[in-house]
């Protein structure tokens, strides 16, 4: 493996006091293990409360449909994701690698209802939380790559890796139903946690004497399958660019010129060569086809209307402002018993933390800015591509402040980055002192997890909102009758009764003959019946 050499000596911080020797026997790994647990634990205990919430949108039937055929013919795959490339073009989008991991999500949400007897609501949400925790790692690794002046997880963790999973965790808020949280969360967390890992290795190779042959070639193979793979992916590019550009001038303190003849700036120069032969011609040939407003309007970008709706995108992370989206409906109890028992978990993953406080590196004011920078580079980069969106812009001017989208995700950890960079800046050690900087610190804590614990009580009131409605409750049912597949005539009824209260859900014009809606219910019950039971849903379906 090439060895990772600064290019030149990083220039020490002016404002940074003495730093604390640290102990060359490994009795940091702890520390790392207590941050890995912190990091699944947090985002957990946030979104539980909305492990039962029923499918919406295109879940309701993709979670069945997708989910049963590719979960027992997963070869098909590829060659369905290359074969829908010019019907989804026509509809002005070009993703057919993401294709492939949503459906592969959707294949193991049906694993887990066929494997453990879960509805397919609750599959669902589990996949998202296992998601919403690799995305917390990645975010993680980022830091990590970008403020250490060595090799990245060969010594003590930083403490801004330390303090990352409590920032994270109070975002993982129920903004609304388009929010990452509550739609497609397993594929867009994962979106955005593929974007934070592309640009940790571009920070990574930040100080290498030479890139090599195999970096070289997985650089180009990424902008490939990044432009391939959906359009929130494409941020990973100027995100890498960002990561190299600040470890290198902030962290390693390089100059310009040994900046772009380094190895970061070889690295993302080859990705970009990967990226933008497959990116370029697509986007061109979608304005074409889309240049009459036929296609579909999620995809739609308006760049005229983008600059008045990013101050809405740009605060779109705040969790004050998510909860107000979260608990809109009439069961709105955040401040009720959800909030004290989640605090009350918190705190005792807050104990570990002060206890391993003192073995974790402590940052400087330079690495403070260093993650400012990226976290500030993630979250505008994340909110320029919502407010591009049509749909965002007339959300925007109506006021919906803190709503839920597709950049929810990536802004988020953009804003967990830049709270944690403001919050190791203020109580760096280098003009405290050490009884001060820790209190300081852990001070910052307990109000990130007094966040935490409220987003917590906001998705309980999500939950229960939601959980009133008929259409959330005829999908309860609907996936609990799938699940518990009861073959006699009594269940076959219950499944009729089912299907023709789905009917009844359907706009009034669109009840009566055969309408899409209800072909591509009996499609995906019937699907998903026929894989575990071997029957169909409902009998009297045509």
């Amino acid at each position: 493996m090439t060895a990772e050499t600064s290019i030149a000596t990083p220039r020490p911080d002016a404002g940074a006091g003495p730093r604390p020797t640290l102990a060359a026997s490994p009795s940091w790994r702890p520390v790392w293990r207590g941050i890995v647990l912190r990091a699944a634990l947090v985002p957990l205990i946030v979104m539980s409360p909305l492990v039962a919430v029923a499918p919406s949108a295109d879940h309701r039937f993709n979670v069945y449909a997708n989910g049963a055929r590719y979960l027992f013919r997963p070869w098909e795959l590829f060659g369905e994701a290359i074969r829908s490339v010019p019907q989804y073009l026509n509809l002005g989008n070009f993703r057919p690698l993401g294709r492939m991991v949503e459906w592969a999500l959707d294949a193991v949400t049906f694993g887990l209802v066929d494997l453990f007897g879960l509805p397919a609501n609750v599959a669902l949400r589990l996949v998202s939380f296992a998601t919403a925790i690799l995305l917390t790692l990645a975010t993680l690794v980022l830091a990590e790559c970008v403020v250490s002046r060595g090799r990245p997880f060969a010594g003590p963790p930083s403490l801004i890796t330390a303090v990352l999973p409590f920032a994270l965790g109070g975002g993982f808020v129920a903004a609304g139903r388009t929010s990452t949280t509550v739609l497609f969360g397993g594929l867009y967390f994962l979106t955005a946690a593929m974007v934070l890992l592309v640009a940790a290795l571009a920070a990574r190779t930040v100080g290498r004497i030479r890139l090599g042959t195999r970096l070289g070639v997985l650089a180009v193979l990424l902008g490939a399958v990044l432009a391939a793979f959906n359009e929130m992916a494409y941020l990973a590019l100027p995100l890498a660019t960002a990561a190299a550009v600040i470890r290198a001038r902030t962290v390693l303190g390089l100059t310009w010129r040994e900046t772009f003849r380094g190895a970061g700036a070889r690295f993302t120069g080859l990705l970009w060569a990967g990226f933008l032969p497959v990116a370029v011609p697509v986007r061109a040939l979608i304005a074409d086809k889309c240049a009459d407003g036929s296609c579909y309007s999620g995809s739609d970008v308006a760049p005229a209307g983008a600059l008045g709706a990013m101050p809405n995108r740009l605060t779109s992370w705040l969790p004050p402002l998510m909860w107000q989206r979260a608990t809109e409906g009439p069961y709105g109890h955040t401040l009720g018993p959800a909030l004290l028992l989640a605090l009350l978990v918190l705190l005792l993953l807050v104990r570990r933390f002060w206890v391993d406080l003192p073995r974790c590196d402590t940052p400087d004011r330079r690495q403070a800015w260093a993650l400012a920078g990226i976290g500030l580079s993630a979250l505008i980069l994340a909110a320029g591509m919502g407010a591009l969106n049509e749909q965002v812009q007339r959300l925007a001017t109506a006021g919906w402040w803190g709503l839920g989208w597709r950049d929810s995700a990536l802004a988020g950890a953009g804003g967990a980055l830049l709270t944690v960079a403001v919050l190791t800046g203020v109580f760096a050690r280098g003009h405290r002192s050490a009884r001060g900087h820790r209190i300081g610190v852990l001070t910052g804590v307990l109000m990130l997890v007094l966040i935490a614990a409220v987003s917590t009580s906001a998705n309980r009131d999500f939950r229960a909102a939601g959980a009133s409605e008929k259409a959330a409750y005829l999908h309860d049912r609907v996936a609990q009758e799938v699940v518990d597949f009861d073959r006699s005539a009594a269940g076959d009824a219950r499944r009729c009764t089912l299907r023709d209260q789905f009917r009844a859900t359907l706009p009034p014009a669109r009840r009566s003959g055969y309408p899409p809606e209800m072909r591509r219910f009996d499609q995906a019950v019937d699907t998903a019946a026929g894989k575990l039971a071997g029957r169909p849903f409902c009998t009297e379906a045509p």
